[in-house]
């Protein structure tokens, strides 16, 4: 029996838009309802949120294409200004109709958006049924000008036509609500994808030439070995493309059947750590992995640009890591004489405090204001460095790297200047 179920449309399309959306029929079912009946005034706005790879974009584009409901869709990462995006929306619905011919309507504002899209509606004879414009990576919207997204939760009530306007996001709606002039839309929730669900939506794709519970049993090893680093549905369906034909060898040259799962996985497992190294990362090509891979090398050695590749830190980066290094070893009382060509005379003394007589990388590092990390900063680098915003984000970069190895160590948060530790273990790591 179908789980989706709308007297406006049959049943055979209903249940073909079912297999297209596994593990999503509570969501395309409470979308449904909310669309109703073609000819329906549906609700104005919707604001569709969820992490990457939930399946918004995927769901929208398989509800209205089989349903086939006018609409348009647009990427506003693609089209990021305001008049790039609403010409878009124009062009799109004026070409949904090959009978008419596709001409450019400038656009400058939402008064001229408002006119034309009143005359494109009424061209497209979409006055009795309802109409949706989708937009794909809305939180772009919050930078353009002000009046755009509240606009655009309202455009129902701005051109009196029937329109729904749907928002896909990868944030939260607070994020994006507006301080006037906001229509709160209906906000609808797309969960991850559980290991259960995923191992469903994978085990769709099985080769022909293999049995499904093959390909299920390779599906379950995959998800055993990346499921607790990458919950990505997408990299995981590129993952185990790109690893079938590993684990069919045994299978292939005949020193296993398809049940014999213990030697499959002997076999592919080496292969899908040295894989588990690069997730994400998207280094090389598929087909320039596989030829790596048949090349003789040390067992368990990563091939690939891994192998070999060199991070270059920015040039400010290096030296803002050895200011940072030097303000946290040192005395502040040792800095006139470090530091300044012309210190004048310094009067020696043998007057050493107590813990002053232990090495300072033994007691660790100190921590030491931003003041006086660029202090150090302007002195040691050859030429005159400027304090600009591109000094500011790398001193910013770094001491987000640094606060990562200082869970739990409040002590060094001190006071309202914030003052940071660099120890050499930390530039170390940098370095490397």
């Amino acid at each position: 029996m179908p789980n989706l179920e709308h007297p406006a449309y049959p049943a055979a399309t209903l249940l073909h838009l079912e297999s297209l959306v596994p593990c999503r029929e509570s969501q395309v079912s409470m979308l449904l309802s909310i669309f109703g009946e073609r000819q329906q005034l549906s609700f104005p706005s919707i604001f569709i949120y969820g992490h990457t790879s939930s399946g918004k974009t995927y769901v929208m584009q398989a509800l209205l294409n089989t349903l086939q409901l006018p609409h348009v869709f647009v990427n506003c990462v693609e089209y990021f200004t305001s008049r790039l995006l609403l010409e878009e929306i124009l062009i799109q619905l004026q070409s949904s109709s090959s009978e008419t011919e596709q001409t450019y309507v400038p656009c400058d504002n939402f008064n001229d958006f408002v006119r034309l899209f009143k005359q494109a509606v009424v061209s497209q004879e979409f006055e009795d049924q309802t109409l949706y414009i989708v937009l794909d990576k809305a939180e772009q919207l919050r930078e353009m000008e002000a009046n755009v997204l509240p606009a655009f939760l309202r455009l129902q009530e701005l051109t009196d036509r029937n329109v729904t306007v749907v928002l896909l996001s990868e944030i939260v709606w607070e994020l994006f609500r507006p301080n006037t002039g906001c229509f709160e839309p209906f906000t609808l929730y797309f969960p991850d994808y559980s290991i259960g669900h995923l191992q469903k939506i994978l085990s769709q794709n099985h080769p022909p030439e293999y049995s499904a519970d093959f390909y299920a049993a390779y599906i379950n090893i995959l998800l055993g070995v990346f499921y607790m680093v990458c919950r990505d549905l997408k990299e995981l369906q590129h993952l185990a493309a790109l690893n079938f034909s590993k684990y069919c060898e045994p299978v292939v040259s005949g020193e296993a059947n398809e049940r014999d799962t213990r030697k499959l996985w002997k076999n592919i497992e080496p292969h899908l750590k040295k894989a588990m190294q690069t997730v994400y990362l998207r280094e090389i090509s598929s087909s320039q992995w596989e030829r790596l891979q048949r090349e003789d090398g040390e067992p368990g050695q990563l091939k690939g640009l891994s192998a070999h590749t060199h991070v270059e830190l920015p040039y400010y980066s290096k030296f803002l890591l050895i200011a940072a290094y030097l303000a946290s070893y040192n005395p502040v009382r040792t800095d006139k004489r470090f530091f300044l060509k012309h210190h004048g005379k310094i009067r020696k003394t043998n007057f050493m405090k107590k813990h002053e007589k232990t090495s300072n990388h033994l007691l660790g590092p100190k921590p030491f204001p931003l003041d006086r990390l660029l202090a150090i900063l302007y002195s040691i680098v050859d030429n005159r460095v400027a304090p600009t915003a591109n000094i500011f984000s790398q001193i910013t970069s770094l001491v987000t790297l640094q606060l990562l190895t200082m869970v739990g160590h409040n002590d060094q948060l001190d006071g309202p200047r914030y003052k940071c530790t660099v120890s050499l273990d930390f530039i170390r790591a940098i370095a490397r």
